[in-house]
């Protein structure tokens, strides 16, 4: 994919239609092994693309693992998944130094957290520290084990998941923790159709084959660096920064009952990561510039994790969405 990686320049229109190409084999190659699921194709690819990491909340069965497999391939990436457990150490995700007796020395062996697509199973089951530990590597970009630093390969995707609905040995990720994540996504059901279309793609045999790679890791990194070159209009920037200052002066913009009970506001690195997400969003679009309603369409998956709200919310029903839409009402829309 020969694409310009000058973060000024504009964008052309073959590196535009390149990119849409691209996009669209890799869309494609995920529908063919996920059905529905249509959101989370959308949150994945923003993550890659903006190279940012995802927190999926939904109830077991939901097609997660399938999904990120089914991106993996499509470009060509390497896929390991980890099992959180209350003992998982985290020697176990980023790898350890092993004695090699013929050899008389200690070698390195890299953990699973070592590929391009990390599928971090049910993470609030796994202990504080090791949940520091995987959260380090996302943000660092680099294990170190016996003092000696390994990069992590590029792109580089963590897909975290927990389930709502059993709670029972969990620990809670930490605010600041939660605040890694550039996404967070809720996921549903399959619709009647769409459960009756699964069954019928298991029956003809679809989930057992296996395509050759759409992309390459070389045309997601050209991807990565295109979408640092969507232009961004300063009104814009001005409303992402307006939405994140509202949240930390609810008082001052909400209705009075909504606005007691948020507790913590946004921090800076929400905006950098509407901005961020919405220029992986307008280049999934097809566009070279970024419009509110990419904002918009975000806000939910970026907010909803650092909005924090009172225990009074959870006990009268109020949810991180109905506070964020609330506080998208505020703010208007340039």
């Amino acid at each position: 994919m020969a694409l310009m990686t000058s973060s000024r320049a504009r964008i052309s229109p073959g590196e535009l239609a390149e990119a849409n190409r691209i996009i669209g084999g890799i869309a494609e190659a995920y529908s063919a092994k996920v059905v529905g699921q249509a959101r989370l194709r959308e949150t994945l690819l923003v993550a890659l693309i903006a190279g940012g990491h995802v927190l999926l909340e939904s109830v077991p069965g939901l097609a997660k693992t399938t999904a990120a497999e089914a991106l993996a391939h499509a470009i060509g990436g390497t896929f390991k998944r980890i099992q959180c457990t209350p003992d998982l150490l985290p020697t176990d995700i980023i790898g350890t130094q092993i004695y090699d007796a013929p050899r008389n020395e200690f070698v390195t062996k890299l953990g699973p957290v070592h590929a391009n697509f990390v599928l971090l199973d049910e993470i609030n089951r796994s202990s504080a520290k090791t949940q520091s530990a995987m959260l380090e590597a996302m943000q660092e970009q680099q294990t170190t084990i016996g003092g000696e630093r390994h990069a992590l390969p590029k792109p580089f995707l963590v897909m975290a998941t927990q389930n709502p609905i059993e709670q029972e040995g969990t620990y809670v990720l930490a605010e600041a923790q939660l605040d890694r994540f550039m996404l967070k996504d809720v996921l549903d059901y399959p619709s009647p159709a769409e459960e009756a279309e699964i069954l019928r793609r298991i029956d003809s045999g679809v989930f057992e084959s296996e395509d050759a790679p759409i992309a390459s890791v070389e045309d997601v990194r050209a991807l990565q660096a295109l979408s640092r070159r969507v232009y961004v209009d300063p009104a814009v920037t001005e409303y992402v920064v307006s939405l994140t200052y509202v949240t930390r002066h609810v008082d001052q913009y909400l209705a009075p009952e909504l606005a007691r009970l948020v507790e913590v506001g946004a921090s800076p690195r929400a905006a950098i990561n509407l901005v961020a997400g919405a220029r992986a969003a307008a280049l999934l679009q097809g566009r070279d510039h970024v419009i509110p309603e990419d904002i918009r369409s975000l806000g939910h998956r970026v907010l909803r994790h650092r909005t924090l709200l009172s225990y009074e919310a959870e006990a009268t029903g109020v949810t991180p969405e109905a506070v964020v839409d609330a506080i998208f009402a505020s703010v208007r829309t340039p």
